[in-house]
């Protein structure tokens, strides 16, 4: 099952569960707007390439739309829609006052040089920039792009409509990026793990855990779990995956990943088959690299207790059912993940105030955001008594409906 068909499945079960009317459901369901561009520009050696850029603006009934700009070979209209929809329930579970969006362009970020990428996201902002705002739609940073990708929308919108820091989060701290954004995402994992450790009387210290992907997320995740006590016994990334059962050494692993770009050929651990990562004996399964890693092939070979969701819909249906009878507890990534952007969030207030936070305060606001968010979750799943996912998905499509009818929507 694709990840719109995930998405939308989820919607639905959380739809019934609240007894939305099937008119208002099926509104909440369709996208605000979709957007499709060509983006064509003249490459180094002078020759012209052309790319598709996308922006799903899914829903804006609690606030401006939110949600990143992905540059990836596989981005495609499906992709970005479901991702939408997610933010759109995301930041509902969030309660930020956003909307859910994303966008992305259908490319190979490393075939291109770094002057080519600033022209295709200056000519992308072009061709976009009346549709999205400060009080609109706010992108961020995904997969392929980061904190410079942001500087550039920045530029070039601002060329149209004045300076405007608060029309991308996710910006280099010099033009107005947030303090802690950086480890955001991983450290929502810390202290959503934290909340849900604690409803089992247990604490991260001496927790076996597996994580899947070190790219920011999972190495921000695993460095900040072991400065808990936790042991990272395995870890993986796109050049390969490593173990220790005795757990890795993880500041001598960021290490070895800043100098040699990857996991492979770390000294302090034993080299595996990537595929087997998922399936470590572990108390702790973090998948923090792509979707749909966790399906009915592995999962009946899944040894975690807890699976944390930090990459968006790691996890099929059908493995979630799976799982679901062996008894082992899943984290939804639209709880999980939020950290970033939550922070974010913080990030576009500290930029319409004009005043910057410490990074104390912007950890510490985090912490709170993330608490309150797992105890609105387990409130919905005493109320409809269902589990971790379902509990999100209603808690978020129940904020959505209820802004939707207290702005008009039968008007």
């Amino acid at each position: 099952m694709n990840a719109l068909a995930a998405t939308n499945r989820n919607f639905k079960l959380a739809a019934r569960l609240l007894g939305l009317d099937s008119k208002l459901e099926k509104s909440l369901l369709i996208p605000f707007r979709e957007i499709k561009v060509e983006c064509t520009i003249p490459k180094d050696d002078g020759s012209l390439a052309s790319f598709v850029g996308f922006r799903v603006q899914h829903d804006n009934a609690r606030g401006p739309m939110k949600g990143g700009i992905r540059y990836h070979p596989e981005v495609d209209p499906d992709e970005v829609n479901a991702l939408a929809q997610l933010m759109t329930w995301k930041t509902a579970v969030a309660n930020i006052p956003y909307g859910g969006a994303k966008g992305g362009i259908g490319c190979n970020p490393s075939d291109l040089s770094i002057s080519e990428l600033e022209r295709l996201t200056r000519v992308f902002t072009q061709k976009i920039h009346d549709l999205i705002g400060v009080h609109t739609d706010v992108p961020a940073p995904d997969m392929g792009t980061g904190p410079q990708t942001m500087a550039w929308i920045l530029d070039e919108y601002s060329k149209f409509h004045g300076y405007s820091p608060a029309v991308v989060t996710g910006k280099p701290t010099d033009l107005g990026g947030s303090l802690g954004r950086d480890a955001a995402t991983g450290r929502g994992v810390l202290f959503a793990t934290q909340a849900l450790l604690k409803e089992y009387g247990k604490s991260i210290a001496g927790q076996r855990v597996v994580v899947q992907g070190f790219g920011n997320v999972g190495s921000w995740a695993a460095q900040l779990i072991s400065e808990q006590g936790g042991i990272i016994v395995a870890v993986s990334d796109i050049t390969g995956a490593i173990k220790n059962s005795n757990g890795i050494d993880i500041p001598s692993l960021l290490k070895h990943v800043k100098e040699n770009r990857g996991v492979k050929g770390f000294s302090g651990a034993d080299h595996i088959e990537p595929d087997s990562i998922l399936v470590e004996d572990c108390d702790i399964l973090i998948p923090a690299a792509l979707g749909g890693v966790i399906n009915r092939d592995n999962a009946k070979d899944i040894k975690a207790k807890f699976i944390i969701e930090a990459a968006n819909h790691p996890t099929d249906p059908e493995a979630d059912e799976m799982l679901s009878k062996k008894g082992v507890v899943v984290l939804p990534d639209i709880y999980a993940n939020s950290g970033g952007v939550t922070v974010s969030y913080f990030e576009w207030v500290q930029n319409i105030q004009g005043f910057m936070w410490d990074e104390e305060k912007v950890n510490a606001e985090l912490k709170t955001y993330m608490s309150n968010g797992f105890k609105d979750v387990k409130e919905m799943c005493k109320t409809h008594n269902c589990d971790l996912r379902m509990g999100a998905f209603s808690l978020g499509v129940n904020r959505v409906a209820r802004a939707t009818l207290l702005r008009g929507w039968e008007a």
